[in-house]
């Protein structure tokens, strides 16, 4: 079936869901009809975990996979004339239900395939179906239901039926892709297993398919699942559950895994599939949702003979590193899962069935509930809540719930049940995991007590260092407290420099990328507190066969994080050996204009020959940049060739790592490994700590701790930026390109970061070839070479511009203190004077042909209810100035916002004078610091802060020495004690989760409305429409350049987008799927003048947040220290 196409900014590829999963299991192995009732009552009592469309009656999604009942399905054989022989095969096919052309196509093919592999076809059944359950969306994309019954006349054994029947869908599916056939998808093709499923309330199920109502119908499992979509374009393929198994979460790593398992087809070879192994490629459909692609893979794994049990840990893994107690043949078992395949990490609770075995399982994070209960008649009945079925507490032997990376399973043949230690440790003894493994190769040891040592002159490095668009800003402000503090430098203020395609001044590659992140449908990790979860651990060379089960398969090397020192390169090369090879990026500066795509297309076929003369390590160099050589940006290499060689499927057969002066802040490190690095050494980022240890600028700290707490800083800002996407391994993260491109060419982006999105275009490599020699010529000329100021950070004179400049805050707060419109107009005459900065700068409006009279536009009373002054916490500003926003706004009728900081209860009741002190908006954040019943009665508005513009996918910061007894009183803390929000809300993993809070929040304050703080990213519009369809009043879309008190640089400046994007995309899907009268939007961050708030509301908001520019308007002057508490004002 056909996915929904794009549309504007909406990409539904974006697509997100949530969901109620879970099983029921005789563990006797034997088909009864309760089974089949209870897992449609378990079914029906997560109905809370799914949603409804504006219709009333589509759901998002339901169903319910059980055992093929034999003597049901053997008298519908008999109606067709036929006398079946032994057990038969079903198939659970959609076809088009009104092309009947189409029809009968899709009918054909499935029974040539049939054929083909000599089994018999008695016929086809019409599924009976009531439509009347269905709404008017799910009704009109419904397909043609039928079965088609299939006999075995050789009498196979079951598993070799189950393999070809896979092989058989497999060839059909390519075959119907050829001939263009769109609504045609097979449900299940099985000997064992069939799947009921559709767009319709869980609670119809049976309604619906009234073969689920036959007392006849029994089976020994039932696989059950309810979708909660953050869309509401209902595809019937969408529902799950999927072949084999049904999820609940979100597989965050997603695009990573594809393009890995794109990488590993070519050499997947298995004895199970012999010559039909072509057939099965490519083993993830183009354009699966991140389920059924987890799906996908999981079922290739047990069809080649490996188990349910076996394929979930092979793929979704426990994280091995949390402790030092875990049984070494375990822990051996663990270590060649993670050798041969990526884990596909995010949040998972999954049901899984191979016919055999019945399991429950979850991620490494335990990122979504799996509860269970076990009966003492023989009854397993596992999912996502407590009491799901009823079952006399009497009858009850064990209840539980599965933690983090934990399974349950059943064995249907051995009639047990073995918990998740006993599973474990049959799994890890059936193969000698511990002999294979030896086969690693660690190398942290032979890179330890290595002497950091410098290479270049000072002039020399200054020249590279200029070449490499590195400023002296980036030394003192990043680089310094990197090395003093062992952790990423921090800001605040936010940003309001340009965009790098905006940008008159050179800026680096990375400046181009915007880092994704998690909101609602999957929460970030928090990398502190979680941090046993997470690992850096980077493995290179040869990848082997992930259908093999061999010591073979892992003859590689590993290291414990993928950022290589220089003294750590140098021996690092010696273990590589005759292995690597090095390729030069850099281009010719007289080559003419097609200099750089030549190099590139040169370095792409040195990379691709290494690999066929059989190399194992490719080393991609900067360091031979001269007077007439220019570096290529190495993001741009680095990503040409790792997309070159996974189209060619060659990627696995090698590692790529990149020696580039250009890194140097955490942000560039993941981009480099997000568009497919496996290892990074910034040589020159090390040879300017080399070069300010020499002039004494570390103190008394040798040049080994410096060099190694920057590598500590860097990896701590890896785990970070992977947090943010709730990602926590660096092996899935690698090659996932999870960042949106932001002044880029799309057809550049296309081809060198394949699935990145890049919705505005930009420059292309003619642009980007012209500022590299550019900045090369600024490097190489004569005399002596000063680096330049910089700016980027904060505003230096001849640097980069910024919106906020000095004169321009000067006559906006003349402007306030005078009471002068006149000064107010130059003001804002000033800004838009400024060449472009954000994006609507490149906006102008189209006047109307004939203007609206003044008297049919609102009233200025009623215009300023309109705004709000955004979320600033007390103590990111101090108590007079919170309390003056609070006054203000409230005598003109408009809002402002608590932060997260909590409010001094005293503000609560008006003053004698008739000021009102208090926000009309709280704010609910992740540390729920200051939340109680009293202040969430307080208000008019709760907000619910899933992220923040200025550090999505973070929690909040506030350093220890801002924290006063006043503070920590009304945040109920400790005074002294630094105070740092968790990223994720640890009640909100999800969108049901959500859903749930705003409930609980309208029970507290039934005449408060429900506010949910989103942050604009790609795919914010399917995020907004699950907020909608979760019952929040108001969606506020921040733009990524909004003010913070405090927050790392990488983040201030590298995640999120301009709201203008993230704002259009929300409205333009909340109104897709008519959900748009349901919510009020109101966008904030970076909003100036009545020219923003114009285009704002043209984009669709009808709220308006003034946040930088009400401080500004107060005193502010832009010093950008908040985060050291030595404000001057």
């Amino acid at each position: 079936m056909n996915k929904q196409c794009g549309f504007g900014l909406y990409d539904p590829a974006n697509e997100h869901d949530a969901c109620g999963v879970g099983f029921v299991a005789n563990v006797k192995g034997e088909a009864t009809r309760r089974v089949v009732e209870m897992g449609i009552e378990a079914l029906k009592a997560v109905w809370h975990r799914g949603a409804v469309d504006a219709d009333g009656k589509t759901g998002d999604g339901a169903g319910i996979h059980v055992e093929i009942d034999q003597e049901f399905f053997h008298e519908h054989v008999r109606r067709t004339g036929h006398e079946p022989e032994g057990r038969i095969a079903l198939g659970m096919v959609f076809l088009p239900r009104t092309d009947f052309g189409a029809q009968e196509h899709a009918r054909t093919l499935m029974e040539n395939e049939i054929l083909r592999l000599g089994y018999t076809i008695y016929g086809w059944r019409q599924v009976p179906v009531d439509v009347t359950v269905l709404g008017e969306k799910a009704a009109l994309t419904r397909p043609e239901i039928e079965q088609i019954m299939i006999g075995n006349p050789d009498q196979h054994d079951e598993q070799k039926v189950e393999r070809d029947l896979y092989i058989i869908r497999r060839r059909v599916e390519k075959r119907a892709l050829e001939s263009q056939l769109i609504d045609f998808y097979i449900c299940s093709l099985s000997i064992r297993s069939v799947i009921y499923k559709g767009m319709f309330l869980a609670e119809d199920l049976t309604n619906f398919y009234p073969d689920l109502q036959d007392e006849r119908f029994r089976s020994s499992f039932a696989i059950y699942h309810q979708r909660y979509s953050t869309n509401t374009f209902p595809q019937w393929k969408l529902a799950q559950p999927f072949r084999m198994l049904a999820h609940n979460g979100e597989i965050n790593t997603v695009k990573g895994n594809t393009n890995w398992m794109n990488s590993h087809e070519i050499r997947m070879a298995s004895e199970a599939y012999g010559e039909y192994a072509e057939d099965l490629k490519p083993v993830i459909p183009n354009g699966a949702s991140d389920s059924s692609a987890l799906d996908a893979v999981f079922e290739l794994f047990v069809r080649a003979g490996r188990s349910a049990p076996l394929a979930k840990t092979i793929m979704v893994p426990e994280a091995a590193n949390m402790g030092t107690d875990m049984a070494e043949d375990r822990r051996a078992m663990y270590e060649y899962a993670n050798s041969i395949m990526e884990p596909w990490d995010g949040p998972a609770a999954i049901a899984a069935t191979d016919g055999r075995w019945v399991i429950g399982g979850m991620d490494r994070n335990g990122l979504r509930p799996m509860r269970y209960a076990v009966t003492d008649d023989g009854y397993v009945v596992a999912g996502s809540e407590t009491g799901m079925v009823d079952l006399p507490v009497a009858d009850v032997v064990t209840r539980g719930r599965l933690g983090p990376g934990e399974m349950l399973a059943i064995d249907l043949r051995e009639q047990r049940i073995y918990p998740n230690e006993e599973i474990k440790t049959k799994l890890a003894a059936e193969h000698p995991y511990g002999e294979w493994v030896e086969n690693v190769r660690a190398i942290d040891d032979d890179l330890s007590n290595l002497s950091e040592t410098a290479e270049f002159a000072r002039d020399e490095l200054r020249r590279r260092m200029v070449a490499a668009g590195l400023t002296l800003e980036d030394l003192e402000l990043l680089l310094q407290p990197m090395v003093e503090q062992a952790k990423e430098a921090v800001g605040s203020m936010g940003d309001d420099s340009p965009l790098a395609v905006l940008s008159e001044q050179y800026r680096p590659m990375s400046h181009f990328f915007r880092q994704n992140f998690s909101q609602v449908t999957n929460p970030p990790i928090d990398s502190l507190r979680e941090y046993r979860v997470m690992t850096l651990k980077t493995r290179f060379g040869n990848l082997g066969n992930v259908l093999d089960q061999d010591s073979a398969q892992v003859e590689i090397l590993t290291l414990d994080s993928p950022v290589v020192t220089n003294a750590m390169f140098a021996r690092m090369n010696e273990i590589m050996g005759k292995g690597a090879v090095h390729v030069d990026c850099t281009f010719g500066r007289q080559e003419g204009e097609r200099a750089l795509r030549d190099a590139i297309e040169r370095i792409k076929r040195e990379a691709e020959d290494a690999v066929r003369q059989g190399y194992s390590h490719i080393i991609l160099s900067d360091e031979e940049i001269s007077q007439t050589r220019v570096a290529l940006p190495m993001i741009l290499a680095t990503g040409g060739v790792h997309s070159h060689l996974v189209k060619l499927g060659l990627r696995t057969y090698c590692s790529i790592n990149v020696r580039t002066a250009e890194c140097l802040d955490p942000h560039y490190f993941a981009v480099l490994i997000g568009v497919g690095a496996t290892t990074v050494n910034p040589y020159l980022a090390l040879e300017a700590v080399a070069d300010r240890h020499a002039r004494g600028l570390f103190g008394e700290m040798g040049l080994d701790e410096a060099v190694g707490r920057y590598k500590e800083a860097v990896d701590q800002g890896l785990l970070k930026v992977m947090s943010k996407m709730g990602i926590s391994v660096i092996s899935s993260y690698r090659g996932g390109y999870n960042f949106e491109a932001l002044g880029l060419s799309r057809s550049l982006v296309a081809e060198f970061f394949p699935g990145m999105p890049s919705r505005i275009s930009g420059i292309g490599l003619s642009g980007i070839q012209k500022k590299a020699i550019a900045q090369h010529g600024k490097a190489f000329r004569d005399g002596a070479i000063t680096l330049p100021v910089g700016g980027f950070y904060r505003y230096r004179r001849n640097g980069e511009k910024h919106a906020y400049e000095g004169k321009l805050i000067h006559m906006l707060q003349h402007a306030v203190r005078e009471g002068s419109y006149q000064t107010y107009k130059q003001y804002s005459a000033g800004l838009h004077a400024q060449d472009p900065i954000n994006l609507r700068d490149l906006l102008d409006f189209k006047p109307a042909a004939k203007p609206l009279p003044i008297d049919e536009v609102e009233s200025i009373t009623e215009i300023r209810k309109r705004f709000v002054t955004p979320a600033m916490s007390l103590g990111a500003l101090s108590p007079e100035a919170h309390e003056t926003l609070n006054i203000a706004m409230n005598r003109i009728g408009a809002k402002s916002d608590s932060g997260e900081g909590g409010e001094d209860p005293a503000n609560f009741v008006p003053r004698e004078d008739g000021s009102n002190a208090a926000s009309a908006i709280k704010q609910v954040a992740s540390g729920r610091f200051g939340v109680t019943a009293e202040y969430l009665n307080a208000c008019r508005e709760i907000e619910i802060k899933v992220a923040q513009g200025a550090k999505p996918g973070e929690g909040g910061q506030l350093p220890g020495f801002k924290v006063t007894e006043m503070i920590a009183r009304l945040r109920h803390s400790t005074p002294g004690v630094t105070l740092i929000s968790p990223p994720p809300h640890h009640d909100i993993y999800s969108i049901e989760d959500l859903a749930q809070l705003i409930y609980d929040l309208k029970q507290i304050n039934p005449d408060a409305r429900v506010t949910v703080k989103l942050v604009a990213s790609s795919g914010v519009g399917t995020i907004a429409a699950g907020v909608a369809k979760a019952m929040a009043d108001v969606i506020l879309i921040s733009g990524n350049n909004g003010g913070t008190g405090a927050s790392p640089f990488t983040s201030v400046k590298f995640a999120g987008i301009p709201w203008e994007m993230g704002l259009a995309e929300a409205n333009q899907v909340l109104t897709l799927n008519n959900l748009r009268h349901r919510v009020l939007l109101r966008t904030d961050g970076g909003v100036k003048t009545g020219r923003d708030v114009v285009m704002a509301a043209l984009l669709g908001a009808e709220e308006y947040g003034v946040g930088t520019a009400s401080l500004v308007a107060m005193g502010c002057i832009m010093v950008r220290q908040c985060h050291s508490n030595t404000c001057p004002v």
